[in-house]
């Protein structure tokens, strides 16, 4: 690309004879700095500083070669990036506007597009910001600071994550690249700190749309790939047809034979033409996401078992003072789940609803526990008796302190195998840093005992029901649900809300219940969610809600479910279809990469511009 020039020639550089670089130079550039790079060679030291004409490979600028737009300016791009993250949190409950999963990613590749490294970090830390900070609202409920941290703490990964996306944009086809990138990004975050923190994935925001189908056949990570596929499509028609936004690389076209005038009317037929495919690939790819509405995902045999199920939620006592005041009332929460089952058994004798062959209660429906103190075990007791089937009690056992599934049988009482949950949260079921922690704040004081965590999946068998159970929190990871799903028929998921919603806020209950919708999309199983204080829910094997429940009352729900033993696709393929999109989408971050210190090379030679 450049001249080389001898000692005695001057070093001079008329503007006549500059040529812009040649397109495919730009490709894979990433540099810092968020204006674009300038194509001038470095004076190396004792040279003068000179401008060399760019003939080698450039020759002279086609009228085919399309200019690459210069970014927008950082801070539309901060206000584009903060956009889409208020758009991304809108698309899960309670607002649940789920088209906008698609909109909040292209939001931030369009803030992106053309950015550096280090604007594309601040890109990416107003955007996470701009999601979790909404998103999490409701651990306000636990702690204001354990709020802040835990959005804080995500929008910095996100933002760290922004950087590789920003390098994808350099390479052909980048859409599916970003893609998978989403897909990567939530890989990490379901997995680290402490664990993983499963929530936000965009996956979970299509409980209600009719792509939710794509968890049946690859899972949630496919099901996110083509929500973000969806993203990166709309975002990559807004840069080809809008004029003013930054435009991705294309290779040039074929320069016109000398002498050859250009044909009239070919510079207006090509935006039409970049509209036009525009328009072709967002119908492409609306069409991919909703394909699974058409397949037949939930094979339901028309003579195939099924059962009554019954949710008990008992609500608790409502204490919006401290959270301390909301867990010092355990002791009448498990007589109000024994009150709410003795209506149903009340209903149940008069006729008026059938006989249920299962009822759930909630995580936590006893903080006592029911084998080491006799009167709350009378209560469950009394109340098993009442409607004459097996209970799932959600108890707090003791020595060690563990969160467990308790089947409890009438006139026997618990069975002597339960399930123990296995993924416990941080900060709330035990402390990380506790020895840190206690001297800065009082929540020690709230969980003084860690829970000690299960090893391992267990299935319930009463009668025709094999029943999988997952509490609260748990409902979120991929491995384990599919686990418990593995010998089920039936799935159930308790959780214990309260402590979320004291001031009001149904953010953390929506958002755990459209994960349960999923899942019951994704390994084709009827799910009975049963929640303290709301929502609980009887869920169809298509997601649909079949019934469910309010917040903050006491509620009996009961549906007639089917009971189905089928292996979705998903549950085959396991978790390789997120391994398969991750290392796919790191060899594509490695090519960019490479392709970038390629073009940097090219573009900056070691060779002084004076001579040899």
């Amino acid at each position: 690309m450049y001249m080389d020039i001898s000692n005695d020639q001057q070093c001079t550089a008329p503007t006549e004879a500059f040529a812009a670089p040649n397109i495919t130079q730009w490709i894979g550039l990433f540099t810092i700095n968020s204006q674009l790079a300038r194509f001038a060679p470095r004076p190396g030291p004792g040279y003068a500083a000179c401008v060399i004409p760019a003939q080698a490979q450039a020759g002279t600028v086609t009228p085919g070669e399309r200019r690459l737009m210069a970014p927008l300016r950082l801070r539309w791009a901060l206000g584009t990036a903060l956009a889409g993250g208020l758009a991304l949190a809108a698309a899960f409950p309670p607002a649940g506007i789920w088209p906008l999963a698609a909109v909040g990613p292209a939001l931030l590749t369009v803030a992106l597009s053309g950015r550096g490294m280090r604007a594309s970090f601040a890109v990416g830390l107003v955007f996470g910001a701009a999601f979790f900070f909404p998103l999490l609202a409701w651990v306000l409920n636990v702690a204001w600071f354990a709020w802040a941290a835990l959005a804080a703490a995500s929008a910095v990964i996100l933002a760290v994550f922004a950087v590789a996306q920003r390098a994808l944009l350099n390479l052909p086809g980048w859409p599916v690249a970003v893609a998978g990138w989403w897909v990567a990004l939530e890989a990490f975050r379901d997995r680290w700190p402490w664990g993983g923190f499963p929530w936000g994935r965009l996956a979970m925001s299509q409980a209600s749309a009719p792509t939710r189908g794509w968890a049946a056949i690859g899972g949630a990570p496919l099901l996110t790939f083509v929500i973000a596929l969806s993203g990166g499509t709309l975002a990559w028609a807004a840069l080809t047809v809008w004029p003013g936004a930054p435009q991705p690389p294309e290779p040039p076209e074929p320069p016109e034979p000398p002498g050859r005038p250009e044909p009239p009317g070919r510079p207006a037929r090509a935006p039409r033409r970049r509209t036009a495919l525009a328009g072709l690939a967002l119908a492409a790819a609306a069409a991919l996401a909703v394909l699974p509405a058409a397949l037949p995902l939930d094979p339901v045999p028309a003579n195939g078992k099924t059962a009554v199920v019954a949710a008990i939620q008992g609500n608790v006592p409502r204490a919006r003072a401290s959270l301390a005041d909301q867990l010092g009332n355990y002791r009448t929460v498990t007589q109000d789940h024994v009150a709410a089952t003795d209506r149903l058994a009340r209903e149940v004798r008069a006729g008026k609803l059938p006989v249920p062959d299962l009822v759930v209660w909630p995580e936590n429906s006893t903080d006592i526990d029911p084998t080491r103190y006799p009167p709350v075990y009378q209560q469950i007791a009394g109340a098993a008796a009442a409607i004459g089937r097996p209970i799932l009690v959600g108890a707090v056992l003791q020595d060690p302190l563990r969160n467990a599934g308790v089947l409890w049988l009438p006139g026997t009482g618990p069975e002597p195998h339960y399930y123990v949950k296995r993924r416990l949260v941080p900060f709330g079921e035990y402390i990380p840093f506790r020895a840190i922690i206690s001297k800065i704040t009082s929540l020690t004081q709230l969980q003084p005992v860690d829970y000690t965590p299960g090893h391992s999946a267990y299935v319930f068998r009463i009668g025709q029901i094999r029943l999988g159970d997952v509490i609260c929190y748990e409902i979120g990871f991929d491995g384990l649900v599919r686990s418990e799903a593995a010998g089920a028929n039936l799935l159930a998921m308790q959780t214990n809300d309260a402590t979320f919603e004291r001031d009001g806020q149904t953010g953390e209950s929506g958002q755990q219940l459209a994960m349960a919708r999923i899942r019951a999309v994704e390994h084709d199983r009827a799910v009975v969610v049963a929640s303290t204080t709301g929502y609980s829910a009887i869920i169809a094997p298509d997601g649909g809600l079949i019934t469910s429940s309010g917040t903050w009352q006491q509620a009996e729900l009961e549906a007639r479910v089917p009971l189905i033993g089928y292996t979705t696709l998903a549950d085959r393929a396991g978790p390789w279809p997120e391994y398969a999109i991750v290392a796919l989408t790191a060899a594509a971050l490695a090519l960019a990469v490479a392709r970038g210190v390629r073009a940097r090379s090219r573009n900056n030679p070691a060779r002084p511009c004076g001579g040899r």
